[in-house]
């Protein structure tokens, strides 16, 4: 007996070389895994196709009639081969197509462009703006041009209008030169549906759905905390560890005598700045700061310039990322998260927004990131493309990431 209250999601990944077969394969193959006619489709396709990226929405509705599809290009993509373990292609053609059926789920999807409202404007100017209420509890899965888009004040201005709710998903990227981002967007009824070159495409999924976000930053901490006495900006000029005010430079150069020699080499290249995001933790963990990016030094004034706005008062610690650090800093998000051994309310579906410096870059390995997902999560669909920045929340705000990947999941409540 089918069950018509059942959330149901399924993928299909294909790397045939014309478009046409691609798109085939995939309605095929996922026609026969869904019993029920689908609600959502979410498309990535990689910029190989660029030359037919005006034909893809009519090619998938022609044959799988979809009231909502949105997706992007991508220079790598991730998709299901079969019931087998997700695969990522990069450089290569492929496309990946995930659907779902579900039922008293509230689908309201939206394309922005950059006349974002100011972010003095009231929530209710969001609200209006993409047609969801807060009241709704809607969780968000975004997917924006890399070069238009304002996406710090989006994200920002989100958070402020909807403040419980989840923000997934990841700017467009492309391996080859001189390929314009693609965005894909449509709805029954509204004739703007098709191909867009800037701006935002987004979901808002509320009713009988809950999105959950993994966000792997894939760094670790070396030393202590400091705190930040004195900035201005993205410059810090003071830092205090026990009481001991001094400038950052100092500091970092006192760290960098403790570590081990591969250690010292990494810092040289892959060094960065975590953020903690609660003021009151005092125990802290890897998903506890947001990672940014360490910019520069002034070593006439021990200062240093890092990705993000600082203030006095917030804690910081220095960090190290490689191949090793990404992969247990996944794999303890993965083992940790609830739903991974929680079988009362499984997930349903999945999508993974990956950084392009990670893969095989990374790892020099296929499949790495979706493969220890599907290790922890071995029957959920996965779907998702590397991106050119990962969107995430970190604690109670939203960001844009680097290095990242970031994956939203899918379950039916209770």
């Amino acid at each position: 007996m089918t069950d018509h209250s059942s959330m149901q999601w399924t993928n299909a990944l294909s790397t045939r070389p014309s478009l046409e077969g691609a798109v085939t394969e995939v309605v095929e193959k996922i026609k026969q895994s869904l019993s029920h006619p689908p609600d959502l489709g979410i498309v990535f396709i990689s910029s190989a196709y660029a030359s037919d990226y005006t034909r893809l929405v009519p090619l998938i509705l022609e044959k799988l009639p979809l009231p909502v599809l949105i997706g992007c290009g991508g220079a790598g993509i991730i998709g299901q081969r079969g019931q087998a373990q997700a695969q990522e292609v990069e450089n290569n053609p492929a496309l990946s197509l995930s659907v779902g059926y579900l039922p008293d789920v509230t689908l309201q999807p939206f394309l922005l462009n950059e006349s974002l409202p100011d972010l003095d404007s009231s929530p209710e100017t969001w609200h209006q703006l993409l047609g969801v209420s807060p009241q709704q509890r809607p969780d968000f899965i975004l997917l924006a041009d890399a070069f238009s888009t304002r996406i710090n004040d989006l994200l920002e201005g989100l958070d402020f209008a909807y403040p419980d709710s989840i923000k997934v998903g990841g700017l467009t990227s492309s391996s080859v030169m001189g390929v314009p981002s693609a965005l894909f967007y449509h709805t029954t009824g509204d004739q703007g549906s098709g191909l867009y070159h800037q701006g935002t495409v987004g979901l808002a999924l509320s009713g009988n759905i809950e999105v959950e976000a993994i966000v792997a930053q894939g760094c670790r901490p070396i030393g202590q905390p400091y705190q930040v006495v004195r900035g201005e900006r993205n410059v810090i000029l003071e830092l205090s560890q026990d009481g001991n005010i001094r400038p950052p430079l100092d500091l970092l150069r006192d760290l960098i005598e403790t570590l081990n020699e591969s250690d010292r080499q990494l810092a040289q290249h892959s060094l960065f700045i975590g953020i903690v995001r609660d003021e009151f933790q005092e125990k802290l963990q890897s998903g506890d700061f947001l990672i940014r990016n360490l910019l520069g030094v002034d070593p006439r004034l021990g200062a240093i310039a890092i990705g993000d706005q600082v203030r006095p008062g917030q804690r910081i610690q220095f960090h190290l990322r490689d191949a090793q650090t990404s992969a247990e800093d996944l794999e303890i998000l993965l083992k940790n998260h609830p739903s991974s051994s929680n079988l009362s309310t499984p997930i349903k579906g999945a999508l993974m927004f990956a950084c392009l410096g990670r893969g095989q870059n990374l790892y020099s390995n296929e499949n790495f990131d979706s493969e220890l997902f599907s290790s922890y999560f071995p029957e959920v669909p996965l779907g998702g493309f590397f991106c050119n920045g990962e969107i995430g929340p970190v604690g109670k705000e939203t960001f844009l990431h680097g290095y990242t990947s970031a994956f939203a999941l899918f379950r039916q409540p209770g």
